[in-house]
């Protein structure tokens, strides 16, 4: 058998691997839309770990990542400036929807919302923009999936290897739910982590003898791939010059910073995985934990680098990593273990996104705004047909979209930061009403899409997402001030939330 043959062979028992560990959860689950989209919350600190880790720990970062290491340099360390602090937020959000969750049933994010305001309409929009926003994001899954089995076998197409590995993620979600999700980012979670600190080490060392040695050369031969765009630099004649990463100014970078930090925690799957999780305790230990996710993003940083100076560059920025791999002299059975660390770092967002975006349409798009009364096996049959139709609306993107992979990742963060005002409302806000918060979706949602169709991603340099929230937040205290005052119903709701005597 060739080298590509082996490697090939490996990436493919890997696949079988992940179908056998998602598909033997779903006995242990209810036959009810409750235990395939919530797990019967059940999940416990290892699971909900690595639910929560390897959800974000995605293509993105173990393709689109390296590749702007590789392209624009430290530019690409944004992902640590908003992952040190995205995340905070939700140690306080978390064990206040679970109270209600548990006390209410409820288990999607729109759900919750839109219950304290008995607003049909908020429950639709939030699941029209969830959608929005996860086609993307799911679509960055699909093809970074594609690039590696290309860069394995390049007789296979981008768009076929997309569609082998998807076709497994589809089987074990439609079969096994959030069980499968959690059981498999648990699998992937572990095998990408091993192999990210042994390939983010090996190959500096193989190409330049270390770490150090590697960003010695960079410093001396490409020094503004060291340099943060904004950041001056000294001229000969002793002026100065603001470095630039490809489009992004100083403005440019922080606004995507600030707005990952925003939308980080206030991503629709998290909130179903509070409601999933079996006590407070896990839920904050989980947040605790999370942080170590963010180590391993380093030796990723380190892929990039090493293929800065590599003499054979690769056909596109986002595909250095299977890139190195196939051209340096490493035993095909360790290249194929590499690119099944890739294809996890895809499959375990990926999962999780398709169940996710399925649940929300089906429970709050369907069920709530369309207030179709369906039993919870027709819920649950219906869930399985959407998660069909979503994962085909993003293959669509995933085969036509020719950007970078970061841009898409992006993109999805602007939309789901709209949710955060309603969010926060919601938990906390006592005179928060339903139009306030329908009209701060609403403003938020129209003012990003028209300044990304318009004026593009980066209108005036500032993330088109944070001209949203500039709509969103004012429309939603403005609105709510103006508005009747809730009913009671919305402070016994409040007093759950905080842990209160109902």
């Amino acid at each position: 058998m060739s080298d590509s043959g082996i490697v090939l062979t490996v990436a493919l028992l890997y696949l079988g691997a992940c179908l056998l560990v998602g598909i033997l959860p779903s006995k242990r689950q209810s036959d009810s839309a409750e235990g395939y989209v919530a797990g019967d919350r059940t999940l416990g600190l290892l699971v909900m770990y690595f639910i929560t880790g390897a959800t974000i720990f995605s293509a993105f970062a173990f393709l689109g990542l390296p590749g702007w290491a590789y392209s624009k340099g430290v530019a690409a360390l944004y992902i640590l400036g908003y992952g040190a602090l995205g995340f905070v937020p939700f140690y306080f959000l978390a064990p206040r929807a679970a109270r209600l969750g548990r006390a209410m049933g409820f288990v999607t994010q729109a759900e919750m919302v839109s219950r304290r305001y008995g607003s049909r309409a908020i429950a639709g929009v939030m699941a029209v923009v969830t959608v929005y926003a996860m086609i993307p994001y799911l679509a960055l899954q699909m093809q970074g999936a594609g690039i590696v089995l290309h860069a394995v076998e390049d007789r296979i197409p981008v768009e076929v290897g997309a569609l082998v590995v998807y076709g497994v993620v589809l089987i074990y979600v439609l079969k096994s739910g959030v069980l499968s999700v959690g059981w498999t980012n648990t699998f992937q979670g572990i095998l990408m982590m091993v192999l990210a600190w042994i390939l983010g080490l090996y190959l500096p060392w193989k190409l330049y003898g270390g770490v150090g040695p590697m960003f010695d050369r960079i410093a001396e031969s490409h020094p503004d791939m060291l340099r943060a765009p904004g950041l001056a630099k000294p001229l000969e004649d002793g002026d100065y010059v603001l470095v630039r990463a490809g489009p992004w100014t100083w403005r440019s970078y922080s606004g995507a910073v600030l707005i990952s930090i925003v939308g980080f925690s206030f991503w629709p799957q998290l909130f179903m995985r509070a409601f999933s999780a079996k006590s407070e305790r896990v839920l904050r230990r989980t947040v605790v934990l999370y942080p170590t996710f963010q180590i391993f993003l380093i030796p990723i940083f380190l892929i990039g680098f090493a293929g800065v100076m590599y003499a054979d560059p690769p056909p596109d920025s986002n595909h250095i990593l299977p890139h190195l791999l196939m051209n340096l002299e490493l035993s095909p059975v360790a290249v194929g273990l590499f690119c099944a660390g890739a294809l996890a770092a895809s499959m375990s967002s990926g999962d999780a996104m398709v169940h996710t975006a399925a649940s929300v349409l089906v429970r709050d798009g369907v069920v709530t705004a369309m207030q179709r009364e369906l039993g919870p096996r027709e819920e649950r049959r219906m869930i399985r047909w959407v998660v069909v139709f979503v994962m085909a609306g993003a293959y669509l993107l995933a085969v036509t979209f020719r950007g970078d992979l970061v841009d898409l990742l992006l993109f999805a963060y602007g939309p789901v930061a709209q949710f955060a005002p309603a969010v926060v409302a919601t938990l906390y806000w006592r005179r928060a009403t339903g139009a306030g918060v329908l009209a701060g979706l609403v403003a938020g949602t129209v003012v990003a899409l028209l300044f990304v169709t318009v004026l593009g991603p980066y209108s005036l340099g500032i993330h088109a997402g944070l001209w949203g929230l500039a709509a969103n937040v004012p429309a939603l205290i403005l609105v709510s001030l103006l508005s009747a005052r809730p009913d009671p119903h919305s402070d016994r709701f409040l007093d759950i939330a905080g842990g209160e005597p109902a």
